[in-house]
């Protein structure tokens, strides 16, 4: 049989013909951690993303305020080529979803049991928008000021962090996370949001039933108004701790979807 027709793959000077042979390129996934947790709390959905062969990074979230983390966000995803796929964890969906705003290379935003907000709203508004959060209950102001003079910044007691974050976590891995959880200034949860990304990329929500932190029937409500592709799953706050699968398959879904 002739091969005169098809290109040689070999031969860079050969056009090729098929253009859906081409391989499309892999995104890279930006994980955005929230308030009262740390990049490492991505490990489980890292190892898995990594085994499908795909690019992570988990920049550490400043929480000083949502501009101000969006911009540093935007400075990352500057750094970076092709196609990128965010996902936010809690307060994480705020940066994200200001963070993307008029980024040709973001594909596809994904909130895990995150804020999504629109123009004008705050973590703090939208946390208390349905009753079920008690993270008021729990969390405490830090007795020394910001060093840049912007207030004051709250952690969870460390000893009520493990039933109302992390209750399906186990003890000893919960009080690790209580142990290194990085404090959100409080300004960071009062401040509102300007445009939001998910009004022009296509998004994913995962829904953390059992979360205390904010409640699931306002991450619904927000998934919903945002027209995000929902998975709900019997999960804590905690839900890239404890249920990285699910984590994971949400993210491979938005990247199979988009990218």
């Amino acid at each position: 049989m002739s091969s005169t027709n098809r290109p040689n793959p070999a031969d860079p000077t050969t056009p090729a013909t098929d253009t859906a042979e081409r391989p499309r390129p892999r995104p890279t996934v930006v994980l955005v951690h929230g308030a009262f947790a740390d990049a490492s709390s991505w490990s489980g959905t890292i190892r898995r993303l990594h085994h499908a062969g795909h690019r992570v990074i988990a920049p550490a979230n400043p929480l000083r305020g949502l501009s101000g983390d969006a911009a540093y966000l935007r400075g990352i995803l500057a750094t970076l080529e092709g196609p990128v796929v965010l996902v936010g964890h809690s307060y994480g969906g705020a940066v994200i979803s200001s963070a993307a705003v008029g980024n040709s290379q973001v594909r596809a935003l994904v909130y895990i049991a995150a804020f999504t907000p629109d123009r004008g709203e705050s973590a703090l508004e939208l946390s208390g928008k349905f009753p079920g959060s008690t993270l008021g209950e729990t969390v405490q102001e830090l007795p020394y000021p910001l060093p840049e003079g912007s207030g004051t910044e709250l952690v969870i007691d460390r000893a009520k962090f493990p039933g109302q974050f992390a209750a399906d976590v186990p003890l000893a891995d919960a009080a690790v996370l209580a142990a290194t959880q990085r404090p959100v200034a409080t300004a960071a949860l009062e401040e509102a949001a300007g445009d939001a990304a998910w009004k022009a990329i296509p998004s994913w929500a995962l829904i953390a039933a059992a979360d205390k932190n904010i409640p699931p029937a306002a991450v619904r409500w927000m998934a919903e108004r945002a027209g995000s592709h929902i998975t709900e799953v019997d999960a804590s706050h905690a839900v890239p701790v404890s249920r990285p699968d699910a984590v994971a398959r949400v993210v491979l879904d938005a990247i199979d979807s988009t990218c």
